[in-house]
């Protein structure tokens, strides 16, 4: 199966019987992003991190206590 990179638009094989091949075939919503990009978002991510100039929302969550 031939995927495309939807951050670099590379063209990449990859095996048919894959995980990610099977979640492509699938589900059309899931991308495909290859290793490279993945890897270069994953280090950019942790030095923001790092910095401190990365904050991460998440919901409040209501807790009910019966």
């Amino acid at each position: 199966m031939r995927v495309k990179c939807v951050i670099c638009d590379k063209i990449e094989p990859i095996d048919d019987e894959s995980l990610i091949a099977k979640k492509l075939r699938n589900r059309p919503i899931h991308t495909y992003m290859c290793h490279d990009c993945s890897k270069r978002i994953t280090q950019k991510t942790n030095d923001r991190i790092e910095s401190g100039n990365f904050h991460l929302y998440r919901p409040k969550s209501d807790k009910d206590e019966w």
